[in-house]
């Protein structure tokens, strides 16, 4: 087989190389191209002779280029990947720095709460620009596979504004089936078969079976619990399991800003969180692992460019959706999924328009949902109350209409829990004001904005968060790891 890829954000080092070495286990995909796409020369340089070392050790035919010329990387693409985040680190900080002064503390800031949506607005513009693109240049039948978030929002804005063929991937389902498998006692995630449906990082384990066995919530429960670890790193998740009935997908940190009722003092975040990890409730916590991670590569590049000599392992491919969506519609060989798509009555208690995610089965026919789902009602209220949000975001980012941004923060669950209205009007204003360049669609509404931060008298502080810790140094992070693999 003979096709093209093209990547966008390429320069996701540690993502795109996974996603190539996943896709070149598949022994029909060695003879494709990858096209790589990225704002950032440097860091396209960076991974092209990574990928290039890869092929190389591998003794393969497949092609790599690169370029920071989108639409050349785009011209006959079959499918298209995106991994980008708008505005990079500098952006993200103030996701989190300025909700923080209004006394919203976020774990991490990427789907919804105020960071996310102000998230959405930088990225839908740029994801329409990725669709007309793709319309204009890439194969006639391309398909957009969307790993970026917030996954929703940008999914929702590529199917209803940008009329490509789209669908949003996220690892979220397996990692939660993970967990499950290991607190049952499983020998393989594989012998879990489970049902998990919602929107994306609020999907919820509505069936589960293992080896054909149904487990209830009281065992469930029970199982977590007794788990040395997860009882201790997913209290909160446990404590949503005990009222809900059912498991959440997300992490202890992530769920924990989707709600309104854990996040909303100082004294009620310690107690839910752990900070063994990030992943687990730290104020900014993904900020800071992104930043030391970053630091990390740029610092250790040759070391990761020596690892891409080791040969590809097939036993080791990732379960990520990619690779195995691309080989069930290329070979026939069915996949089944979760995939985040528009509703239209796959889940039947959701709106129609919504994007959910849900289980779905891949061959050559493409990716067919399994349909008539009804969640559990509490479910199904969660993820409404998300839904409303999403909607409205996108629809502010289309339109850049400034007021119905903030009625979008506004109405956001945690946001609702922590800030008055006024609160809210002031910090939509900071926010737009401190992102202008990546907001082009508000550029109308920045002076006005300016204007009404010269006057306001809402009163604002300086501070870290209830749970923060410092970026560390690249000396600390090679001790830790020194240290782990000493434990080892």
């Amino acid at each position: 087989m003979s096709f093209k890829i093209a990547i966008i954000g390429a320069g996701s080092v540690g993502f795109t190389k996974k996603l190539f070495t996943d896709i070149l286990c598949v022994p029909e995909f060695k003879d494709i191209e990858f096209a790589l796409t990225d704002v950032s020369e440097h860091n396209l340089g960076m991974i092209k002779a990574i990928l290039d070392r890869i092929v190389e050790a591998n003794g393969l035919p497949t092609r790599v280029t690169a370029t920071t010329d989108r639409r050349k990387a785009l011209e006959g693409a079959r499918y298209i990947i995106s991994c980008v985040r708008v505005g990079g680190l500098e952006a993200y900080a103030d996701d989190i720095r300025i909700p923080l002064k209004y006394g919203i503390d976020q774990c991490v800031g990427d789907t919804i709460c105020a960071g996310g949506i102000l998230y959405g607005q930088r990225n839908i513009p740029v994801i329409l620009d990725f669709c007309k693109d793709i319309r204009e240049v890439a194969d006639t039948n391309a398909k957009f596979l969307n790993y970026a978030n917030p996954m929703a929002m940008n999914t929702w804005a590529a199917i209803e504004y940008g009329k490509v063929d789209t669908v949003g991937l996220c690892h979220g389902v397996q990692h939660g089936a993970e967990q499950i498998a290991a607190v049952l006692g499983a020998k393989s995630p594989r012998e879990l078969d489970y049902v998990c449906s919602g929107i994306n990082h609020q999907t919820w384990f509505i069936d589960l079976r293992l080896n054909g066995r149904k487990i209830d919530k009281d065992e469930l429960i029970a199982a977590f619990e007794a788990h040395p670890v997860y009882s201790r790193q997913e209290k909160l998740r446990i404590d949503v399991l005990k009222r809900f009935g059912v498991y959440s997908t997300e992490s202890n940190g992530h769920l924990s800003e989707y709600l309104p009722w854990y996040r909303k003092r100082p004294d009620e975040i310690t107690r839910w969180i752990d900070m063994s990890d990030w992943i687990h409730g730290e104020t900014g916590g993904y900020l800071r692992y992104s930043t030391e991670t970053r630091n990390w590569f740029e610092t250790e590049y040759p070391q990761f460019l020596e690892a891409a000599s080791t040969p590809i392992d097939p036993q080791k491919r990732s379960n990520e959706h990619a690779s195995h969506i691309l080989e069930a519609l290329e070979t026939n060989r069915v996949y089944r999924g979760h995939f985040n798509v528009k509703n239209d009555g796959v889940i039947t208690n959701l709106p129609r328009d919504a994007i959910i995610e849900s289980p779905g089965f891949v061959d050559r026919f493409g990716i067919n949902m399994a349909a008539g789902i009804t969640l559990p009602e509490a479910c199904a209220a969660t993820c409404m109350a998300s839904i409303n949000v999403q909607r409205m975001s996108v629809h502010a980012a289309i339109t850049g209409d400034i007021d119905l941004l903030k009625l979008a923060v506004l109405h956001d669950p945690l946001v609702g829990a922590v800030s008055t209205p006024e609160e809210v009007w002031q910090m939509v204003d900071e926010m737009v004001v401190a992102q202008a360049q990546w907001l082009p669609q508000y550029a109308h509404a920045v002076p006005a904005a300016k204007e009404r931060l010269s006057k306001s008298a809402v009163k604002t502080r300086e501070w870290a968060g209830a749970a923060r810790r410092s970026v560390r140094s690249i000396e600390e992070l090679r001790a830790e790891k020194a240290a782990l693999k000493q434990a080892v």
